[in-house]
């Protein structure tokens, strides 16, 4: 019997929060190739939220909130958009050699409050500005939390280049020690994370390859975060695999919030040797 995992990722508008290993929806962004060759080169991306990776059966990832960056960190417009009933497909123009970034980032608040005795919850979506409108008077219980997502993969025209993997500084990152385009099956693959810009460590780490849907075990791979944040992967057999860690801290930037809920994902492609 095949594995089906019942538990619910918990969202945040059109982004979502990232879903653990052992959740079953998990959100994604699949290129059609993460390095390509020529002058005149195209990518097209898949992005989407499924029980199995990388198949399209759940709900699509929203493309309002997805933004790319050239090798030269300037923005790149996103072309030829389009969003179904279980995914969205949008083509990026590689006009630049070197890496680019495409990325879904951004967060929300979650709550839940008592009114007249009976338990409520924040609409989705609910930002900071709209918070002291959604909370009626004579609400009891208050409970907020705030969410922040990253989604983010990488293609190469030609080199990779290292421009675009500089983090932010905001949020849970990852800063590639092995480039992301230039993985191998068979030989291992380092990676630092960082909250806010500084190290994360003991931070969770599971890898899955793709292909869920064909095996009866999802395959995953845990790993901890060392004291500089950094994990090293190593990579059974080439294809594309899908890259999740999360965190929770109380360093919340909404008045009253209780928590922060931090999550980061990547898909990879791992090549052949």
């Amino acid at each position: 019997m095949r594995l089906r995992i019942s538990s619910l990722l918990t969202a945040v508008a059109a982004l979502g929060l990232v879903a653990s290993a052992a959740s079953a929806h998990r959100q994604w962004m699949l290129p059609s190739s993460t390095i390509v060759s020529g002058d005149d080169v195209w990518v097209t991306v898949d992005a989407a939220v499924s029980n199995d990776l990388f198949y399209f059966e759940h709900q699509p990832v929203r493309l309002d909130n997805i933004k790319a960056w050239a090798p030269d960190g300037s923005e790149v417009k996103i072309e030829n958009g389009a969003t179904g009933r279980y995914r969205s497909t949008f083509d990026l123009h590689l006009t630049q050699k070197g890496t680019y970034k495409i990325a879904n980032s951004g967060g929300g608040i979650m709550g839940s409050y008592k009114l007249n005795g009976e338990e409520k919850r924040l609409p989705r979506g609910t930002t900071a500005a709209q918070l002291a409108t959604s909370i009626p008077a004579g609400a009891t219980d208050v409970k907020l939390s705030e969410g922040w997502n990253r989604n983010e993969i990488f293609v190469s025209s030609g080199t990779p280049s290292d421009g675009v993997l500089k983090p932010t500084g905001k949020g849970l990152e990852m800063v590639p020690v092995t480039h992301p385009n230039d993985l191998v099956a068979g030989e291992q693959a380092a990676f630092r994370f960082v909250i806010d810009g500084k190290p994360a460590a003991n931070l969770k780490v599971t890898v899955i390859p793709g292909g869920i849907r064909y095996r009866n075990a999802l395959n995953e791979k845990n790993y901890t975060t060392d004291a500089n944040g950094e994990v090293k992967v190593d990579w059974a057999e080439p294809g594309f695999y899908w890259l999740n860690a999360t965190a929770t801290d109380n360093k919340a930037s909404i008045p009253n919030a209780s928590e922060r809920r931090l999550g980061y994902v990547t898909t990879l492609e791992v090549m052949a040797p």
